[in-house]
């Protein structure tokens, strides 16, 4: 599991030069997964100027699609200042260090996290997550993104369902006053009660403030 969830991570990851040399390693551990095979094929054809304007389009410039997990659930209330410290200090404690710019709730560096972690910690926090990544999954089926074959297949891998999305208007991340509009909304709080589930898995979700699934 830890080389598919490298994968994963380096699937969602800003499609650089690092990330396009990666995927034919990526290709061969993917190959037996169709829609994760459709993507990584379709990111090796691209021209990688336009795959790096399409990635910066989707998840840099909307705040439906932000891969910043804690975007979704805290927006930009002081709770998520919170959430990112107890996250740090898990990667921390774990001995994971990340060496990157993004922040420690982007999806590609949780996936990179969760590559070192026990089969059954990995699922607990993913169903966690459930709702963030059932969100990501459907909100990129929309704009028929191959992308979303990542979080769904997520989703799949925790055996957990996403949530119900709030009533909302699409972004066009063309029309950038409407994109400001979006990103200055209250925030945003996906899934259920926290307190239901499994009490281990909860310890580890609470830490990093990700809601839970009920069992």
């Amino acid at each position: 599991m830890d080389y598919l969830l490298k994968s994963l991570s380096v699937l969602m990851s800003y499609p650089g030069p690092a990330m396009r040399a990666a995927l034919p390693e990526v290709r061969a551990i993917v190959a037996h997964q169709p829609a994760l095979l459709a993507l990584t094929d379709e990111l090796i054809a691209m021209d990688p100027f336009d795959a790096e304007e399409r990635y910066v389009g989707l998840f840099d410039r909307s705040r439906q699609l932000s891969l910043n997990l804690f975007e979704h659930i805290h927006g930009e209330s002081r709770d998520r200042g919170s959430a990112m410290v107890d996250l740090i200090e898990t990667y921390r404690a774990a001995g994971f260090d990340p060496v990157t710019s993004e922040l420690p709730d982007h999806l590609p560096v949780l996936l990179e996290f969760l590559a070192s972690r026990p089969a059954a910690e990995v699922k607990e926090v993913l169903a966690g997550a459930a709702h963030v990544l059932g969100a990501l999954a459907e909100r990129l089926t929309r704009r028929d993104s191959a992308y979303a074959a990542v979080p769904a297949f997520l989703l799949r891998l925790a055996g957990a369902e996403g949530g119900t999305l709030p009533d909302e208007v699409d972004e066009n991340p063309d029309d950038l006053a409407a994109l400001d509009a979006i990103w200055a909304e209250t925030e945003v709080t996906f899934g259920p009660d926290p307190n239901a589930g499994c009490p281990a898995a909860r310890e580890v979700l609470t830490r990093m403030d990700l809601p839970m699934t009920a069992e």
